[in-house]
């Protein structure tokens, strides 16, 4: 009977060691029961966890194809070295050796080539301003250097290559190509100056010049800016090969002004029509008359009587005097026609211009003359530049405004010529689709200072 028992316990035991093995989860899990059950027998039942070092281990093999095919991994392999690509622009005390260096090249043979080839003296070396961009190899060596400019206003710019051939050697060659025209967007706050703002938002001073044009007739800009005015402006970019060259027109502007917003958008309809300045809403921004002859200046003398600085006299001062220097181009105010060019006593080198409604302007002191008697101009026309020349103490432009061959206030007369004719109905529908169009950039960019000004 004994035997038998124990024989049954025996046969018990190496059924529950066996099932043991084959069931670890559900023998843990009757185990964790019993504990919730009655935590009494847990030294009870704890002995009859089966040991891990007994549990059978099983390794699965398993291939994974690779992310890159032979193929591809053939391409990968056939490319050589990587090529590294810099640019800069060039400085007025350019040497080989300092361009090179910039552009991170170590390249004692093209140094040498820059050196002494004739395009590259011409063209590249003591010549500042100019777009450069660099390729090199790994071992930073040149492979080709190429320099951008515009040489004038024809639309085009130059470009010198320099360019290792395949026996190691240099060579040169001078190209040309169009411009390619952008646009992009810019945004300033006034803390001082309209200058200082643009020059804080990286804007060109060309750009600042006629945002001031733009809104003279609303604005004063030496005296009506208030700290926390703003603007934002969207003008177009004159680029070669994606590199900017030039600033061209503004295509669209706003500007925030002692609780005010003025807006101007550029519409031309069609490239043979006549283009101008509007406001969002639709109204014409032309004007007859510029406010003034020189870009942004100051004025030294205006339309009054004053102690004349050679004739030691009080006399009536029957035009305005603008302070700027030697060689500032000076522009027509008006479409109009040269009575007048040339020589003329205290006036020294002088421009008459004749304009509609009997109306004539002066352009006196000029250091030279860039128009002749007779010839038709157009507002913004360059006519000559500022000088010292006649009966003038310094350099600056003495401008006169006559109506009916009477003095009148030059600057004046300027501000009432506003056109304010609005937007023609059958160019409406296209001028309304470019406004909208302005509205969004000009936002995007307003927005652009918003979140500058909250970080």
């Amino acid at each position: 009977m004994t035997n038998g028992l124990n024989n049954a316990g025996t046969a018990f035991l190496s059924s529950l060691k066996s099932s043991v093995r084959k069931h670890p989860k559900r023998l843990t899990a009757i185990i964790a029961a019993v504990l919730l059950t009655g935590g009494g027998g847990a030294f009870a039942v704890a002995s009859l966890a089966p040991d891990p070092a007994d549990l059978p281990m099983v390794t699965v093999t398993e291939s994974v194809p690779s992310l890159a095919m032979d193929a591809e991994l053939a391409d990968l392999s056939s490319i050589g070295a990587l090529a590294l690509y810099r640019s800069d622009i060039t400085r007025g005390n350019d040497t080989p050796e300092a361009i090179l260096q910039r552009l991170g090249i170590a390249d004692p043979v093209a140094s040498g080539f820059l050196r002494s080839d004739a395009l590259s003296q011409q063209n590249l070396l003591g010549r500042a301003g100019r777009v450069l961009s660099a390729e090199a190899g790994s071992d930073q060596a040149l492979i080709r250097l190429t320099a951008r400019w515009a040489p004038d206003d024809s639309g085009s710019f130059k470009r010198l290559v320099v360019e290792r051939q395949e026996g190691g050697t240099f060579a040169s060659r001078i190209e040309s190509a169009p411009l390619t025209a952008g646009s992009r967007l810019g945004s300033g706050a006034i803390t001082s100056s309209l200058f200082a703002a643009t020059d804080a938002a990286n804007i060109p001073d060309a750009v600042a010049v006629q945002l001031a044009e733009l809104f003279s007739g609303s604005i004063d800009f030496r005296r009506a800016l208030r700290k926390g005015d703003h603007f934002s402006v969207v003008y177009e970019s004159l680029e070669a090969d994606g590199e900017p060259m030039r600033t061209g027109r503004v295509l669209s502007a706003e500007f925030f002004n002692n609780g005010k917003t003025y807006s101007a958008v550029w519409f031309q309809d069609g490239p043979q029509a006549k283009g101008a300045y509007y406001t969002l809403a639709g109204n014409s921004m032309n004007r007859a008359y510029l406010t003034s002859p020189v870009a942004f200046t100051r004025v030294t003398s205006s339309f009054k009587m004053r102690f004349h600085p050679i004739l030691k006299t009080w006399r009536a001062h029957l035009g305005t005097d603008l302070a700027a220097p030697t060689g500032t181009p000076v522009r027509t105010i008006g479409d109009g026609t040269v009575s007048f060019a040339g020589v003329q006593n205290g006036y020294g080198n002088v421009v008459h211009i004749q304009h509609a409604n009997q109306h004539e302007t002066v352009y006196a002191h000029l250091s030279r003359i860039d128009v002749r008697q007779g010839q038709a101009v157009s507002q913004g026309q360059t006519i000559g530049a500022v000088g010292q020349t006649g009966w003038a103490t310094g350099p600056h432009l003495h401008f006169e405004f006559k109506d009916h061959g009477r003095q009148v206030d030059p600057m004046a007369t300027a501000l009432r010529s506003q056109e304010a004719a609005p937007i023609a109905p059958a160019q409406r529908p296209a001028f309304d689709r470019l406004a909208a169009q302005m509205r969004i950039e000009l936002t995007a960019a307003d927005q652009t200072l918003l979140t500058a000004q909250t970080n």
